[in-house]
């Protein structure tokens, strides 16, 4: 309620040995609880009442399942990730279940999704192997992957029809890949990630797209980190798309418009001890980074109003706005 200044402990039922990694809020009352772990541990949760009563929406029945990351386009709409299973006939391919209405999950038919590669897998760290945009009317899910491979799975309709795509972010061991994805419009994105065994090590961890994921660009920064989490300033984006709809109706009109080089955009990096906010083509800005603060990072939320929340282990907490 007040930008994460004060908190309030809270205990799901018959949940003490679950690990949640994912949570959605639409209001004081209502919010999701998406739990990580194999076969029954991975769960989703609702609450109507602010957390006083939980409500046991779907327990994954697969002992080789594993949720990774969810996220809603509006109260009643959203999607959960989850790691490879195999088919019928024996073929892996990513679970993925989607709600229409905020009650029931249902998983996407496996021939709809394409083949997994062997020791492929997404990351549930951050809650941000996935992206959507949040627009109710929007159609297109991204989900990013790691392991053995680390490619960007696409679906324009809501899981309907899949295409996926090849990335150049480090890949081939169990600690590499893609650990974030995020998206500002439909064509513009970003994927982060690396070796979180070697965190300090620089490498091809960061990546951009501009249209729409299907093909992906190293970022030049240099030295690089291994990343978390990515997320774009969501004011920062408005803002943006609101001046490029007023200069195309200026033009519509017959006006003289001036038009900018580049659209304005500030992404925040999360790394192990340290976030990036980051405006490109200019340099990063390093927040954090002193190891005697013991500050360590995993994940962060853009706010609707501009800035972002960055948390991680211990309690640490940055607030940036």
């Amino acid at each position: 309620m007040d930008g994460g200044r004060t908190w309030v402990a809270a205990q799901v039922p018959d949940a003490a040995g679950l690990d949640f990694r994912a949570v959605a809020a639409f209001s004081a009352d209502e919010a999701f609880l998406m739990s990580a772990g194999s076969g029954e541990q991975s769960r989703i949760y609702h609450t109507s009442d602010g957390g006083a009563h939980w409500q046991l929406q779907f327990t994954n029945t697969d002992p080789s399942g594993f949720f990774d990351s969810m996220v809603f386009w509006d109260r009643t709409h959203g999607v959960v990730l989850g790691d490879p299973i195999a088919d019928a006939s024996g073929q892996l391919r990513f679970e993925v279940l989607v709600t229409e209405d905020g009650q029931t999950w249902q998983p996407i038919p496996a021939a709809q999704m394409p083949p997994a590669v062997k020791g492929e897998g997404a990351f549930a760290a951050s809650n941000s192997c996935i992206a959507i945009l949040p627009s109710a009317s929007d159609g297109n899910i991204w989900f990013a992957t790691g392991g053995k491979a680390a490619r960007v799975f696409h679906s324009p309709d809501r899981g309907k029809s899949w295409e996926v795509f090849e990335t150049p972010i480090l890949h081939g061991m169990d600690s590499t890949g893609i650990f974030s994805i995020a998206f500002r419009d439909a064509l513009h994105g970003a994927i982060a990630g690396g070796d979180y065994k070697r965190p300090d090590e620089d490498g091809p961890n960061l990546a951009f797209t501009e249209d729409g994921g299907k093909t992906w660009k190293l970022s030049g920064i240099r030295p690089q980190a291994y990343f978390s989490a990515v997320a774009y300033d969501r004011k920062v984006e408005e803002e943006a798309l609101r001046q490029q709809e007023q200069e195309a109706q200026a033009g519509q009109r017959g006006k003289k418009i001036r038009v900018k080089s580049a659209t304005p955009q500030r992404l925040f990096l999360v790394g192990q001890d340290f976030v990036f906010v980051f405006r490109p083509p200019a340099n990063p800005r390093r927040i954090g980074g002193d190891k005697k603060l013991g500050l360590s990072f995993n994940a962060v939320s853009a706010y609707p109003e501009g800035g972002a929340l960055i948390v991680g282990r211990n309690g640490s907490m940055v607030l940036i706005p």
